[in-house]
């Protein structure tokens, strides 16, 4: 009777020993190590940080405030997607620049890493034209990932060790206004992005949206009225800039003065 009380009693303390490593192990695993991460969301504050840089240490958003910022991760140097991208960013940049944006870079390797990458693009590689091209917007060194885990760029079931091809727009006054996410074996669109980028401007300064597949120069939405009285006003306006179906789906034009520059073809 004594072996067998002993017996179970063993048995017991193996399965307890077994569940307390199960639970170790699930605590240790990638999607729950990302559980406190938070992708921000639009109108909320871009989350602030001090990192390591290609041009220097950087405060955010302190660093950058008045300007609008396009920031950007990407899975890792040496990768021949991320190497056309960066290619293709540095190339707009100058576009970007006379819109009053930054570009910020992002992947979780080391300083000397993306300085390496960055020589190599310069002195050896060739994409659509472009070569010799030189990288001078910042790229954030994240190899504690603490960065990337404030900004949701870290997705486990896609990887648990790179970034994904996150893209946020942060505004003058460091608010999320737009995100967008791209998987690991495809490209950004980089006119789009610009493309989304001046399409927010526009609505700020004029108060209007954009309709679907807008583009700089084309008519802009007039918001539709709050009020009955507001609606029946602006079926019996005469305005020659104002073209309205219904009094809820009305569209004008915009002077060139109150758009931003159009992209280049």
């Amino acid at each position: 009777m004594l072996k067998k009380r002993i017996f179970c009693l063993c048995v017991a303390v193996v399965c307890i020993v077994f569940i307390i490593g199960m639970g170790a192990k699930a605590e240790e695993s990638p999607l729950t190590a990302t559980r406190d991460m938070r992708v921000p969301l639009i109108g909320e504050d871009a989350p602030a940080f001090t990192a390591e840089t290609t041009e220097g240490i950087i405060t955010f958003p302190n660093d950058y405030k008045g300007k609008w910022v396009i920031f950007f991760s990407h899975p890792a140097d040496f990768t021949p997607v991320c190497t056309t991208e960066f290619m293709t960013f540095a190339t707009m940049m100058p576009e970007f620049e006379a819109l009053n944006c930054k570009l910020l870079g992002l992947s979780i390797d080391s300083i000397y890493s993306h300085i390496a990458w960055l020589r190599t693009i310069r002195e050896k590689l060739e994409f659509k034209g472009m070569k010799n091209v030189d990288i001078t917007f910042p790229v954030i060194a994240d190899l504690k990932m603490e960065v990337a885990k404030k900004y949701g760029m870290l997705q486990p079931s896609a990887s648990d060790t790179k970034a994904v091809r996150a893209v946020f727009f942060i505004d003058p006054h460091s608010k999320i206004r737009a995100l967008i996410y791209y998987p690991l074996s495809n490209g950004r669109n980089f006119h789009e992005i610009k493309r989304l980028l001046i399409a927010l401007q526009t609505a700020d300064a004029n108060k209007v949206a954009t309709p679907a597949d807008w583009q700089p120069g084309d008519d802009v939405i007039v918001p539709p009225p709050g009020s009955c009285g507001v609606a029946k006003e602006r079926m019996k306006q005469e305005d020659k800039d104002v073209k309205c179906f219904d009094w809820f789906f009305c569209f004008k034009k915009l002077t060139k003065e109150m758009a931003p520059p159009a992209p280049k073809k």
